[in-house]
This record gives C-alpha cells, sequence and structure tokens, in this order.
C-alpha cells in the first residue's frame, strides 16, 4: 500500500463489473487474465458473460423491501448522522455483486452485523474528514471510476449501468471513494514528517534483514476483523466463518477484503506484502507455517479480533532466484465472443491476420506496432514478468522461446494474441531495494496510525444503536 490518492480499495470494489480481479501488477494484469484461458490453437471453455452472471446474481440475491417500509429504519445515529437499513442493505448488494457469488437470505443476515460495524466506522471517518475541512470533489470521484473503467478495458458509464442493472445504488460506490480519498489525507496529516522514511531507518531494516537470511518470510494476504468486546467476540467470529465460507466458494479474496477488512491493508487487497515472521502474530505464524499456498485459513484469533489469511507465496529470506522477461504483445480483438463452434466470418479473417503477423514480426518493435494498428485493445508492453510466477501453460509457451520470435497465435474468446520475448534475466527476487523496505516501513507506519485513530473515533464517539441487527 502506497500513501497516495489511488484508491486501491475502492477500485477492487468496483472491479465488480467484471469479476475478475488479479493481485498482479496492475500493467500485467490483462495479459495475465487473458493467459489464463488462452490456448495455442482454440479457445477455452466459455466464461459466462456478464449480463449472464448478473442475472444470477440479482435472482439469487436478497431483494431490497420498497420504499417506505422497513428499508427507511433507523438502525444506528453515529453523533447525530442516522444510518438505515437502506444503506446496510445497499452494501450488502455490493458484497453479492463484487463477489459474483449468489447469496441467500440466510447468509445476508449473518453478514449484516460487520455490515452495520464497518459502515459505521465510515460515518466516524467521514466525520473526522470534514472536520479537518479535507474537500473531496466530484472531479476526483469521477476521475477514479474512469480510470477504473479505462484500466479494465470498460466504456464510459458501464459502472453505472451496470449496477442499477444489479439493483445498487452509484451512491453506495461513491460513498466508499469519497471516504477512502479522504481518509488517505486525513492519514496524511497525521503522519506529517514521519511519512518520509529516512536513510538510517531503511538501513536498520536492511540489516535486520540481513541478520535472518536463511529464514522463511511470506507473501501473506490479510482480512482483520475486529472484535468489540472480547468477552463477547460470537457474531464477530459467526462473521468471519462466514466470509470464509464464500471465499472457499471462490470469492475473489481482494475484493472482499476491499469490502470488509478493517486493517488498512484493505486499500490493497489485504495484501501485506512479504513479511517475515517476527512481524506477524504468533498465532498468525503458527498457521501460514502448515498453510499451502492459496489456502483459505481457519479463523485466527488475535489480539483486537480475527484474521483471515491466504498465503500467496513462501521462500527463504535472500534466496528467490527466478527469470524476469521483457516482453510485447499483439492483441487481435473479435467483435463478438468467440463460439469455438460456429466462428463468424470476422473472427475467421482476424485468425488469418494473426498468422501473417506470427510470419512477418521479426522484432519487438515490428510486434507493438501491429498492435497500435489493431487498436492497442491491450497494452503493447505489459511490463516485466516473472516467469516462476505465470500460470504453467504460459511458463511452457515462454521458457523455451527464443528472443524476438513470436508465439503461435493465442486464442480466446475475447480475441487473439501474439507474444514475443524480447530479453530474459536472472534475479534474485528476495533482494530488496531501498525503495521496497521504505514502502514496507511506510506500511507499518500507517497501519499503527490508523488503528489509533480509528480507536479514538470510537471514543470520541457518540453512537445510538436502535435496531439489534444480530442474526
Amino acid at each position: 500500500m502506497r500513501l497516495s490518492l489511488s484508491v486501491t480499495g475502492s477500485a477492487l470494489a468496483l472491479v465488480v463489473a467484471l469479476g475478475s480481479f488479479t493481485s498482479l501488477p496492475a500493467r500485467a494484469a490483462n495479459l495475465r487474465h487473458h493467459h489464463q484461458q488462452a490456448t495455442q490453437d482454440d479457445a477455452s471453455a466459455p466464461a459466462p458473460e456478464p449480463e449472464e452472471a448478473s442475472s444470477t446474481q440479482t435472482s439469487d440475491a436478497p431483494q431490497l423491501e420498497p420504499l417506505g417500509s422497513k428499508q427507511d429504519t433507523i438502525i444506528a445515529v453515529i453523533n447525530g448522522q442516522p444510518l438505515t437499513q437502506r444503506d446496510v442493505d445497499n452494501r450488502g448488494r455490493l458484497f453479492v455483486l463484487s463477489t459474483g457469488l449468489p447469496l441467500s437470505e440466510d447468509i445476508m443476515q449473518r453478514l449484516r452485523p460487520q455490515i452495520v460495524r464497518q459502515l459505521i466506522d465510515e460515518r466516524l471517518r467521514t466525520q473526522e474528514i470534514l472536520s479537518r475541512h479535507i474537500n473531496v470533489s466530484p472531479e476526483q470521484i469521477a476521475d477514479a471510476i474512469a480510470n477504473i473503467e479505462r484500466r479494465n478495458g470498460m466504456e464510459p458509464n458501464t459502472l453505472r449501468n451496470r449496477l442499477a442493472q444489479d439493483g445498487v445504488s452509484l451512491t453506495t460506490l461513491i460513498d466508499q471513494i469519497r471516504v477512502q480519498i479522504g481518509w488517505m489525507q486525513v492519514l496524511r496529516q497525521e503522519l506529517g514528517s514521519k511519512a518520509r522514511m529516512t536513510s538510517l531507518e531503511i538501513a536498520q531494516r536492511q540489516e535486520a534483514l540481513s541478520r535472518q537470511q536463511g529464514r522463511p518470510e511470506y507473501l501473506i494476504s490479510e482480512i482483520f476483523v475486529p472484535v468489540a468486546d472480547p468477552r463477547h467476540s460470537e457474531n464477530e467470529l459467526k462473521f468471519t466463518e462466514t466470509i470464509i465460507q464464500e471465499l472457499r466458494r471462490g470469492a475473489p479474496f481482494p475484493i472482499v477484503a476491499a469490502q470488509f477488512s478493517q486493517a488498512q491493508s484493505a486499500l490493497d487487497g489485504g495484501s501485506m506484502g512479504w513479511v517475515q515472521e517476527d512481524s506477524l502474530d504468533p498465532e498468525v505464524v503458527a498457521m501460514v507455517r502448515q498453510m499451502p499456498e492459496d489456502a483459505i485459513s481457519n479463523p485466527i484469533k488475535v489480539a483486537g479480533g480475527y484474521v483471515i489469511a491466504t498465503v500467496l507465496g513462501k521462500r527463504i529470506i535472500g534466496h528467490q532466484p527466478g527469470t524476469l522477461l521483457d516482453a510485447r504483445q499483439a492483441f487481435l480483438p473479435f467483435s463478438t465472443p468467440l463460439n469455438p463452434q460456429a466462428p463468424t466470418d470476422q473472427q475467421r479473417q482476424t485468425l488469418e491476420k494473426a498468422v501473417r503477423l506470427t510470419q512477418t514480426a521479426h522484432s519487438c518493435d515490428e510486434l507493438a506496432a501491429a498492435n497500435k494498428q489493431f487498436g492497442e485493445v491491450r497494452p503493447s508492453n505489459p511490463g516485466e514478468l516473472q516467469l516462476e510466477r505465470l500460470n504453467p501453460q504460459m511458463q511452457q509457451i515462454l521458457a523455451g522461446l527464443p528472443i524476438g520470435k513470436p508465439t503461435r497465435p493465442l486464442v480466446s474468446q475475447e480475441g487473439i494474441d501474439i507474444l514475443m520475448v524480447c530479453g530474459k534475466k536472472t534475479k534474485n527476487f528476495a533482494d530488496r531495494s531501498p525503495s521496497e523496505i521504505a514502502d514496507q516501513l511506510l506500511n507499518e507506519r500507517v497501519e499503527q496510525t490508523a488503528r489509533q485513530l480509528d480507536r479514538d473515533l470510537h471514543r470520541r464517539a457518540v453512537i445510538d444503536m436502535r435496531v439489534v441487527t444480530a442474526p
């Protein structure tokens, strides 16, 4: 997580319209997501179109009641500001849409207490933002939404239309974006000069890491569920277990973390980056040591609440050799999704163009120029790719590919991709640059500041709970 106005958490929530969030670097996201589906000669199994997915979600999701009914019931008043049932149900709908999973009313009942707590936290943060006279302009929010649409290849207003189709108020997302932009500015003010790491602090962390060489470290993502009263944590435990069930059914971890985690890492989809055992709670260490990669943990009880963890990688500090690829791509889009049994004339012609391109392109510059001719639907330069972190199929395609030679056409539902490796180099990925160490130190400082400020806001708040929402 960077201390910036990138509203990463809101981006995760807004990618719901695609249902295909990936935690890999943004510039390579489209390439890698596509390659998980591509084959060299044919399309993979068709994925449901967005319209089909949304109809399933709408039919299975809990229905909101008409205006004037229980929807206007006040659940809580936070420093004089009401929180209604409508607010809670809209956030629940957003969760249904963002995870891509149909949820029953029983599941929604188990989620509601935590949704209420999250919305109370957001109300308190909003009030703090306003008290500091921090203004989040409509232009900032519009730019954030437009940027998310552009990064995901969506036409303007796609999010607005999709959310309206699925019965989610656009205001729900706008409120999330506004709070996250404003909250990051609050944290900037709180940190002040402490947001800049000194060369001494970086050197001290480098020395500490050198002393730990040979010990394990983990690439972890987390969801933190705080417990208000340690003597009565039944509701929070039920909520944690519900979230774990949905994650194991396929809900995207980054999106769920962005929606519900109360750790500052939620702004990065729960990602903590590479962390050492000394930086983790002992209970978390005991769990992750025995977890296989990509598994979802059981609830981990820690001071202040519960943690849900997933381990994306394990390595020994100071030792992680790998291969870094500099690649280019040309993407030839289809005008309609491909049906392998009945390709259209346009799709046949596109395949012919792709075959000719593989025969005539002899350099990365030529492949990039061709990609521009085809509209540059996907970036010509997807960024540096670590070979070992690509899916096995792409590893097989690229590992032995000579530099400057294009791949065969890689066909998917959306179009045809052609790749070329421009350069390869080996790297020890466990080596950390000073900027990466500074980022880690800043993450720790921001997390500590955010939790302290949240506690202070709750201590000073007058919260009048009107309706019991526990299941």
